[in-house]
């Protein structure tokens, strides 16, 4: 973090600093809203930028992204490399089409070559926010604690009925099988509901992914590839062509 960013999260600050944020976030906001309008339906994927692109998590990612892209779905990630990279490669790998929501960082900061359209953002709230109001499903992929962060970030908003019953999709159900059982056990303990068991696929099976897609997002949600909204000329804004 910067040394403001410090500052603001020890306490209180002077009225005129806690403003000087707000309105410094609402720009970030207004920079990712600009900069993401016209992306069209996404699935975000969510997981760790430590994977190398020889390891077999990059490659399984690669290649459910490629799936997921052919149903017409714009691939969104963190825009790092990683797991990341491999989503936004796997997209361009069939002709997709590949965005990031980029984190400024010390380390793992920048973006991977293989994006049609990147935005970067200095807060994780706010890139969070970004992530989840373009998606028609999140696909969790082995991470660390920001992937976790991500993950329970989507599936509470479901669970609360902030957004609509997307697709949460676990892949790899070796990793995460501890993850599963600590799931369970807030069940058996009445911290989560039985229903809630059934807000997410645990699955090693990129074709039943495709499924679940295909049935939850696309079908149930009457989804469209192409926006309607159509661009203000006096906003300066435009549709972009994607890379080919």
């Amino acid at each position: 973090m910067t040394k403001s960013e410090i500052k603001f999260l020890s306490g209180p600050q002077s009225r005129s600093k806690e403003f000087f944020f707000t309105v410094s976030t609402l720009t970030q906001f207004i920079k990712g809203f600009r900069a993401l309008h016209f992306i069209g339906p996404c699935i975000t994927v969510f997981g760790s930028a430590r994977f190398n692109e020889d390891h077999e998590y990059y490659k399984l990612t690669r290649k459910a992204s490629a799936e997921f892209a052919k149903l017409g779905f714009t691939i969104m990630t963190g825009g790092g490399p990683g797991i990341m990279e491999a989503a936004n490669r796997g997209a361009k790998d069939v002709g997709g089409r590949s965005v990031g929501c980029n984190i400024e960082l010390p380390h793992e900061q920048h973006h991977n070559p293989y994006l049609d359209r990147w935005v970067e953002i200095k807060h994780f709230f706010v890139r969070k926010v970004l992530l989840v109001k373009y998606s028609f499903a999140f696909v969790v992929m082995p991470g660390g604690f920001g992937t976790l962060d991500e993950y329970f970030e989507a599936i509470t908003l479901i669970q609360t009925r902030k957004i609509a019953n997307f697709p949460v999709i676990i892949f790899c159900k070796d990793f995460h099988k501890k993850l599963v059982e600590h799931t369970e056990m807030m069940k058996e303990v009445g911290a989560i509901s039985e229903s809630d068991m059934n807000l997410f696929l645990v699955t090693d099976s990129i074709e039943e992914a495709v499924e679940l897609i295909r049935e939850n997002s696309i079908k149930r949600h009457g989804l469209k590839h192409e926006s309607e909204i159509k661009p203000f000329r006096w906003l300066f804004e435009s549709r972009f062509k994607w890379k080919e």
